[in-house]
């Protein structure tokens, strides 16, 4: 007699079937270019002209460029998390997020744990300064006046071993403190990236009020972070940010993010050529 398989037993045989398949191109952060859906993207939500969540509106350059990149990748749906710097790896490691896209600049120790696409900019420590400053024009101008930057940085202590030992050092647990000091006239300056301090001058109640020094004295390059070892993701983020570059979304979105701030982009490195996919 002919065994006949029963019917429920074969519907089952077929829905673990595709849930094999579903795991097998992608999680629940995404599946891989071109297979359409959601995805889910990391970013800053308080880095204003770069990642800023503001109720149910995310808005900056990085996201931008997320946003461009998802798009050519194919997905519909997008879903921004956020991703501070300490969680980063984690979040992509467990797949909580596909792809980062939060001032996270490549670093050979950080490539141990997670993969890169791009960079997509490269920025430089600067120095942000009122508007009408003509004394301080770099980081060896420095010397008897007040710094500011966030606890846990290195960005003034290098400047104070390496530029001007006589600098007055202030720390606050924000760059946005540091900003509202610079403001009142607290502090004289503030130092971390240059884009992120163009982007917080950006800001709507500080127009015309402050100015990127514009003399960088470092280099980080802000790449995507992916899944260590995801070559094929790499390969198409690689490909759309090159896209990007040359149909003129990326420097519209630098200019109508951070740009309002005055900014002038390093173009001598920017923008940048992708790294080779390993």
């Amino acid at each position: 007699m002919k065994y006949v398989k029963p019917l429920g037993a074969l519907g089952a045989a077929v829905v673990m079937a595709l849930s094999l398949s579903a795991c097998a191109s992608g999680s629940a952060a995404g599946g891989d270019p071109g297979s359409g859906g959601k995805v889910v993207i990391g970013i800053k939500f308080d880095q204003p002209g770069l990642g800023l969540k503001e109720g149910d509106t995310y808005t900056g350059f990085d996201v931008e460029v997320a946003k461009y990149v998802a798009k050519d990748l194919g997905y519909t749906d997008v879903e921004f998390k956020e991703t501070p710097s300490a969680q980063r790896e984690t979040m992509l490691q467990s797949d909580q997020v596909k792809m980062i896209f939060a001032t996270y600049s490549i670093t050979d120790d950080r490539k141990k744990k997670v993969s890169f696409a791009g960079p997509y900019f490269i920025a430089g420590q600067d120095l942000l300064v009122a508007a009408g400053n003509s004394d301080i024009t770099g980081p060896d101008t420095l010397n008897g006046k007040k710094l500011c930057s966030v606890k846990g940085s290195t960005s003034a202590k290098k400047i104070q071993d390496n530029f001007a030992n006589q600098v007055q050092l202030k720390e606050y647990d924000t760059y946005s403190k540091c900003v509202e000091a610079l403001a009142s006239g607290a502090v004289d300056a503030v130092t971390t990236d240059n884009v992120i301090l163009a982007g917080f001058a950006a800001q709507s109640q500080y127009a015309g009020k402050f100015k990127v020094v514009g003399k960088t004295f470092s280099e980080e390059r802000y790449g995507v972070g992916i899944k260590q070892g995801d070559t094929k993701l790499c390969t198409a983020i690689n490909a759309a940010l090159e896209k990007m570059v040359s149909d003129g979304s990326w420097q519209k979105a630098l200019d109508d993010t951070v740009g309002k701030s005055g900014f002038q982009v390093d173009t001598s490195v920017n923008p940048p050529k992708p790294d080779a996919c390993a």
